[in-house]
């Protein structure tokens, strides 16, 4: 069963993609996130003491959770959703944050010891240029100077989340780390609601409830669990290689599920960032 959970990661991360719009035009995106990751802070306390797990825990092992739920559903989660929110496409969003898994193959080698091989970045190249196919960069378009810097902001912080994850390493119970972690992404946009939103408002209709309802089950309990365990089981680097099959994935449910045009070069991407992916995950770490 463990071997197929990069599978359903890939499959439950990249449906995120076709939700969020309808998020951000039926609310602001600072007061949606705030309200979803409330929900799965509760959901996630209510597991715990289903499953009798130790809730209350010392500072030294709530402050690592807090900071990368800040890290991961605040800065990264905020950057996108504020980005596609003030007009920059999802898929110029999607291709820069699909960045991440290079900066990370950068940065694990300094900051985790990794062993970065030529295979691995041979691999995680593949994997970009198949992903830039897919999502294809329109540079004819006029994007917003805000957007680019916000979702630049997600990079950088998806990055140091993974990063920071693996590095502390807390043997906290998975849903009890999960719950903190989102305490600390609704912490982070309330904040930002209270001194930086003027207005903030959800409109609760049926397109909003049906998409953040996907959101809070199948991404924040389903797909976010999932990172958790690929980060401590496997390195860091490996993990993050297979976000080279989000986009290719995302854009073949939004052929299945919106009537959106699959091209050729779409179908030539996903084959190169697969083989992208096989090539900078099948070393054993």
């Amino acid at each position: 069963m463990i071997k197929f959970l990069p599978l359903i990661f890939i499959l439950l991360w990249s449906s995120a993609f076709i939700t969020t719009k309808p998020i951000v035009d039926h609310s602001d995106p600072f007061t949606a996130l705030s309200f979803r990751f409330l929900i799965v802070a509760i959901g996630f306390y209510l597991f715990s003491l289903f499953s009798k797990q130790k809730i209350f825990v010392s500072v030294k092992s709530l402050l690592p959770s807090i900071s990368t739920g800040v890290l991961f559903h605040g800065f990264y989660l905020g950057g996108v959703f504020y980005s596609i929110s003030i007009g920059l496409p999802t898929g110029i969003a999607a291709l820069i944050v699909t960045l991440q898994p290079v900066l990370t193959n950068a940065l694990a080698g300094p900051v985790l010891n990794e062993k970065i091989t030529l295979n691995k970045w041979i691999g995680v190249l593949l994997g970009f240029v198949g992903a830039t196919l897919v999502i294809g960069f329109d540079i004819g378009k006029t994007l917003p100077l805000f957007g680019i810097i916000a979702v630049l902001v997600s990079l950088i912080s998806v990055t140091s989340a993974t990063l920071w994850q693996k590095k502390i390493s807390n043997n906290l119970p998975l849903s009890v780390s999960n719950m903190y972690q989102a305490i600390g992404g609704f912490l982070f946009h309330l904040v930002v609601i209270v001194f930086f939103i003027q207005k903030p408002f959800i409109d609760f209709s049926t397109t909003f409830i049906i998409a953040m309802s996907h959101q809070i089950l199948l991404v924040s309990f389903g797909a976010f669990t999932i990172l958790m365990f690929l980060i401590k089981k496997n390195s860091a680097s490996k993990t993050v290689s297979v976000f080279f099959l989000i986009p290719p994935a995302s854009a073949i449910m939004a052929w299945l599920f919106l009537g959106e045009n699959l091209s050729n070069i779409d179908i030539f991407g996903f084959f190169i960032a697969t083989l992208g992916v096989y090539i900078a995950t099948r070393e054993k770490n």
